[in-house]
């Protein structure tokens, strides 16, 4: 009786043992609450996995994904199964570099994990997820892995784009004027691997992705300025034999600006996807209404809005037509070379008064034909300065009755003026009646009758002036300029800029001007002024054609103008991880000293 009271009394404790072992294995199970395939958002602009899961207790962890039997390399934790507002891009977010994105030292509880899943309507996948929970950022023997595993089928409707292209990259387009943006001119340069580029040309694809409806659309592109290095880092060993480093700081890359017509919503984000690496891909022709005829530097530029005239010997814009106003072609042909517009410019003596658009030819001509942006680039040193260089140039769009100019000068080497110009455009005089600028001083719309001005007589403005128009009111032409950049530098030297501002001059012309350093106009003409050394000169300007408001304010539509062009899309770029990106960092640092990352357990940063 005794020995079976024993037996009893130990298989008791045995089956005691077996439930805290149960309690304590069940104790330390991950649970998967719910996992999904989901389509692009603005929070979230790829095809992606959202996984909800519990972990037996809170800790600190590291996550792996994998799909079909291959680990995700481009993951996320968030602290909720909540996401928040999937409408506009995420304020938080931890690149590749900060720690793979699947390790922090954030105590979790109920995460979610995101994953980079290029998901194909209906099919099956196998999902398993693999948590480390752990006491500290750094591993240790006391971690401890739990995992779990779950099919789930993709949603059946809605098809992805063409799966021949193996990669994408998804663009994040936030408006943030309160205007709704139609065939918006979008650039963005983007980098590839090699291996991934056959003939970017011909390959990329942009869609656009409908939230309501989650169907892609494919919207006209452009691919140019495509460059490449391809040395591969070198991880010899060193004189002495010793390793130089564990993983390389860069890899072999192509880059290209890819051009697009976006529309996006009114106070809304929308996601855009570039898709490439196709082999087989055809070559893509997209139509506009933007057209290019002639031989650079004097082309033709047409939309269906306004008609360009490049000067044929300095490539600067020479007449401009509104082609619903085709009668009343704005031009000037009064001065010396007779261009609209005449600079960046310097006088000094004895050389002649010097402005780009002298140049016959320029030493650089550059120019561009597409679908979506046409481009004319001119450059080189002024005629007779070569201690000076300048570069012109002029991007135009399909649909739209501007085009963006952009102007540099550059001091090689010291030269003495008495005048330093930008931004001046001049028409002949008869073709304007009244100008019209925002005057800060003020804060109002100041309107003049340029008809009553007395000749060589200046009106002043402050050189940071944010729109100026001329226009006539009997023909109902008007013509701006919208400021879109202003700067002024020095490498050498700071800038010596004597009293700049903007100003109106009339004469057989009428023109306006930015004065950057001008004592020709000043009080005592004859004073001399240094323009220094390294010194740089740079500003953007959006050239406007309008028919004229019949109210009264015939500038109307200039202000409805300068604020799209002052307020572009914002463009967040997403790119999915690469396998053969690395999962720590390093960086080569110029002194052999300390970082600033020794002593913490990230164990992701070395030199």
């Amino acid at each position: 009786m005794k020995q079976s009271l024993q037996i009893l009394r130990q298989l008791f404790l045995f089956s005691i043992t077996l439930l805290l072992i149960a309690g304590r294995i069940n104790a330390q199970t991950l649970k998967i609450e719910k996992v999904e395939l989901n389509f692009p958002t603005p929070a979230i602009p790829y095809y992606h996995l959202k996984a909800d899961i519990t972990l037996p207790s809170a800790s600190i962890i590291e996550a792996e994904v994998e799909v079909n039997g291959k680990a995700l390399r481009y993951t996320d934790i968030k602290p909720e199964h909540d996401l928040g507002d999937q409408s506009h891009p995420h304020l938080t977010n931890r690149p590749p570099s900060g720690s793979g994105l699947s390790q922090d030292n954030f105590v979790y509880h109920s995460p979610s994990i995101i994953g980079w899943v290029k998901w194909q309507p209906g099919k099956q996948y196998d999902v398993k997820i693999t948590v480390r929970m752990k006491k500290a950022v750094i591993q240790s023997k006391n971690d401890v892995l739990i995992s779990a595993t779950q099919k789930i089928s993709a949603p059946s409707t809605a098809p992805v784009f063409d799966t021949t292209w193996k990669n994408y990259k998804s663009i994040v387009l936030s408006e943030t004027a309160g205007i709704e943006r139609k065939d918006e001119p979008i650039e963005v340069l983007l980098p590839f691997y090699p291996d991934e580029v056959n003939d970017l040309k011909r390959e990329i694809r942009v869609v656009s992705f409908d939230p309501q409806t989650k169907q892609t659309t494919e919207i006209a592109s452009q691919v140019y300025d495509i460059q490449q290095y391809l040395k591969p880092d070198d991880m010899a060993p060193d004189k002495n034999g010793n390793p130089t480093r564990q993983i390389p700081v860069w890899m072999p890359t192509v880059t290209a600006r890819v051009a697009f017509l976006a529309n996006v919503p009114s106070r809304t984000s929308r996601v855009f996807m570039v898709y490439y690496n196709n082999k087989n891909a055809m070559a893509k022709i997209y139509k506009t209404d933007l057209q290019v005829q002639g031989e650079a530097p004097g082309l033709q530029i047409d939309n269906d809005l306004i008609s360009v005239v490049l000067h044929p010997k300095s490539g600067h814009f020479d007449q401009l037509t509104l082609k619903s106003k085709s009668e009343y072609p704005l031009f000037h042909r009064k001065e010396t070379n007779g261009a609209i517009h005449w600079n960046p410019e310097i006088y000094t003596p004895p050389i002649p008064w010097t402005h780009t658009s002298d140049w016959d030819p320029p030493a650089h001509v550059q120019s561009l034909a597409g679908p979506v942006i046409t481009f004319s680039d001119v450059w080189g040193p002024l005629r007779e300065i070569p201690q000076v260089d300048a570069s012109v140039r002029y991007e135009f769009y399909p649909g739209k009755p501007y085009f963006i100019s952009t102007t540099n000068l550059r001091i090689n080497e010291t030269v003495q003026s008495l005048a330093l110009r930008n931004a001046e455009i001049v028409f002949k005089r008869e073709l304007i009646t009244d100008a019209a600028w925002y005057d800060v001083i003020t804060d109002s719309v100041i309107t003049y009758d340029v008809t009553k001005m007395p000749e060589l007589t200046d009106i002043k403005m402050q050189d940071d002036v944010p729109w100026i128009s001329f226009y006539n009111k009997e023909t109902g032409i008007g013509f701006a300029g919208i400021q879109l950049n202003y700067s002024n530098a020095g490498l050498d030297n700071r800038t010596r800029l004597l009293n700049p501002y903007f100003y109106i001059t009339g004469g057989p012309w009428i023109y306006w001007a930015r004065a950057l350093s001008l004592s020709f106009l000043s009080s005592n003409m004859q004073q001399i002024i240094p323009v220094l050394k390294g010194n740089f000169f740079t500003e953007k300007w959006a050239y406007l054609v309008y028919e004229t408001d019949k109210g009264s304010k015939p500038y109307a539509p200039v202000l409805e103008w300068q604020k799209k062009l002052t307020h572009p899309l914002r463009i967040e770029l997403i790119e999915e991880v690469d396998d053969r990106v690395s999962r720590s960092v390093t960086e080569l640092i110029l002194e052999k000293g300390k970082t600033g990352w020794e002593g913490r357990e990230t164990g992701k940063h070395r030199e």
